[in-house]
Parts: C-alpha cells; sequence; structure tokens
C-alpha cells in the first residue's frame, strides 16, 4: 500500500494533475481511501500517463511559459489543438467555455477538464496499451 497523502503534498506543489491521478486512482475501486493498492496501482500509472499527455499539450500551446494560456495562444495553437481534440470551429466561443473562472486565460486545470471532454490525445505520443 502506498500512502498518497504525503505523495500528494510534495507532488501538489510540482503539479495538480499528479496529486488527482492519484485522488482518481484511489476512488477506482468505489473506496476512496488515503492509499494507492495493488489493484489500484495500473489505474494511477494510466491516470498519471494521462495527465502528463496533459501537461505536454498545454506547455505546448503556452508559448510564453507563463502557465496559462491566453486567447492569442489558443487561437495561434488552433492548428495543433485541432489534431488533438477534432475541429473546434468558434475558437473565441471554445476558449470562454474552457475559462471557467473567466480570468481571462486559461490555467492548467481548466484546460484539463476540456481535455478530458474532448479526449485529446497528442498525435506525436505512444500511448498503445500492450
Amino acid at each position: 500500500r502506498i500512502s498518497h497523502d504525503p505523495m500528494k503534498a510534495v507532488v501538489s506543489t510540482q503539479s495538480t494533475g499528479i496529486a488527482k491521478a492519484c485522488t482518481a486512482s484511489t476512488r477506482s475501486d468505489g473506496v476512496g481511501d488515503d492509499y494507492i493498492e495493488f489493484r489500484e496501482f495500473r489505474f494511477f500509472l494510466l491516470s498519471l500517463r494521462q495527465y502528463f499527455e496533459y501537461h505536454v499539450a498545454f506547455t505546448r500551446s503556452d508559448e510564453n511559459s507563463d502557465k496559462k494560456i491566453s486567447l492569442e495562444e489558443f487561437v495561434g495553437a488552433q492548428e495543433q489543438m485541432e489534431k488533438w481534440v477534432g475541429p473546434i470551429g468558434d475558437l473565441e466561443g471554445e476558449f470562454s467555455k474552457i475559462d471557467i473562472n473567466g480570468g481571462g486565460a486559461i490555467l492548467f486545470d481548466e484546460f484539463v477538464q476540456w481535455a478530458i471532454t474532448k479526449n485529446l490525445d497528442l498525435e506525436d505520443d505512444d500511448d498503445k496499451i500492450e
């Protein structure tokens, strides 16, 4: 058994995505305790890998590396984003939907929620499970 609370404290400063992968994996069996058990470990690794993929996509779109995606960056990344999620259509409307807090920029957590609903998949990753 791996306790995810200490891991969560260390990792949350690095990426909330990793902490969320820990949380998701401990809830995968419906119990939601503080430990990643053996039967949850594979789901944890898959969740962790997916969050890393979202992070790569986010980083590629965040041209000035300020940890947020502006409308200009989002519009500039249209071609690559559409490779990952399919046609977007109204870019400004989609941007507003993703920017949940209305701050004028897309934060990583907001991007992840959107990426999950769009089944984001990078074209150049190796995501075949054998």
